[in-house]
């Protein structure tokens, strides 16, 4: 398009110094080189090449056509317009830090939690355009879609989710599940504006000083009680353990007491004297009718 109005520019000098200067070769030469320069820009306006990653939108005289051009070079018409849109993965990142995110400064999100507590959040939420969709991103959108669809959905989406937590469950148990809510809910949106959501990262969560260290104590509590309930089913366990063992030997001596006579028992002490009789050892035994008929044994050593 430069050419061609640089060719025009020539064309027109051209003539003006013919007419004023009456100088016809340098009139001639101008409009030659006009001429030149028109038609350069006219086969240079006919190709367009679309990067790597990219598509194209042709549009003329502000009329968006559907037709998406893909990565490569092609032969439009030299009044065609293409706008060009990324396809491949972008980042958006809300942060505190002031050089981390994609707007300058402070630009983390701060809501307000069921419990009446203020947080701050640093989000990250990771995206692509949808090639199909990018003529109806340019018609309905524009080509801003990230100040005016990625932004304000994001942070409007966790603002709302986030009143149905607690700090507390913010800050520890439903993390997960707060950032999986979110992801669900923004995935909707974007699909009805033609972009595809790939993950949202809650990078961080930011508590005043005070409520933090009561969230930490109170969660240092609940883990406290967690670990002596643990103890207490051990113990308990352990003494349904005793319990059993206890009972396991009561019914071993109630059923040996009733298979048990004394004429076995005598013969099992007569056997166990026998044996010690016949050991090397150096003992007394004394026989005699004791109370219970078993033989007093002496040892000498």
């Amino acid at each position: 398009m430069g050419l061609i109005l640089l060719s025009i520019i020539l064309f027109i000098v051209g003539l003006a110094i013919r007419k004023i200067y009456k100088a016809h070769l340098a009139s001639v030469i101008l409009r030659v080189a006009g001429g030149i320069f028109f038609v350069l820009g006219i086969l240079i306006s006919c190709f367009v090449q679309i990067s790597s990653g990219q598509v194209g939108v042709p549009t003329l005289f502000g009329k968006v056509n559907d037709h998406v051009l893909g990565s490569g070079l092609h032969l439009v018409n030299p009044l065609v317009v293409v706008k060009r849109f990324d396809v491949r993965t972008e980042n958006y990142t809300m942060s505190g830090i002031s050089d981390e995110g994609y707007e300058d400064g402070d630009d983390a999100i701060r809501v307000l939690t069921s419990d009446g507590l203020e947080l701050t959040l640093d989000v990250s939420v990771l995206y692509r355009v949808v090639a199909s969709q990018a003529p109806n991103i340019l018609r309905t959108i524009g080509e801003d879609y990230r100040g005016v669809i990625v932004r304000p959905v994001t942070r409007t989406k966790i603002r709302d989710n986030a009143t149905f937590y607690t700090a507390v469950d913010l800050y520890s148990n439903k993390r997960e599940e707060f950032q999986q809510k979110i992801f669900s809910d923004i995935e909707s949106d974007f699909q009805e504006r033609g972009l595809e959501l790939q993950q949202l990262l809650v990078r961080n969560i930011t508590l005043p000083e005070s409520v933090k260290g009561a969230i930490e104590l109170k969660i240092q509590a609940e883990q406290q009680a967690q670990a002596m309930e643990f103890v207490l089913q051990k113990e308990l366990q352990e003494a349904e353990r005793k319990r059993v063992e206890a009972k396991g030997i009561s019914d071993y001596q109630h059923i040996i007491n009733q298979t048990l006579t004394t004429q076995q028992l005598q013969y099992e002490y007569i056997q166990a004297y026998r044996e010690l009789a016949q050991s090397s050892n150096s003992k007394i035994i004394v026989l005699g009718d004791t109370k219970n008929g078993v033989p007093i044994i002496l040892n000498d050593n």
